[in-house]
């Protein structure tokens, strides 16, 4: 199986970004325990202030299974909350890394 990286593209409520930003750790420590499959984490947030939260999957069954999942950890639906507006879901197989996984 191939790795896939998955790109969740979104706006956070307005006076949520310091929510957000200290809510996540406890979110991806709920994240990891439910689902040992991810492997990194990355949040992001663009020029036009769009964030895209990227996370690297071992496979994309496992992405896609949590995906489906996710609302039914605590900590993540709560930090879901946060966001105003989801820009979309979109995965993309990794066919090369540096530095290697």
């Amino acid at each position: 199986m191939t790795m896939v990286m998955e790109f969740a593209r979104f706006t956070v409520r307005d006076g949520a970004e310091a929510q957000l930003l200290a809510d996540r750790p406890a979110m991806l420590a709920a994240l990891r325990a439910h689902f040992p499959a991810c492997q990194a984490a990355y949040l992001t947030r663009e020029d036009d202030g769009t964030w895209v939260d990227v996370l690297l999957w071992r496979t994309r069954p496992e992405a896609e299974a949590a995906a489906r999942q996710i609302n039914t950890i605590p900590e993540c639906a709560a930090w879901l909350a946060l966001i105003a507006e989801a820009g979309g879901l979109r995965h993309a197989e990794v066919l090369d890394a540096w530095p290697t996984p």
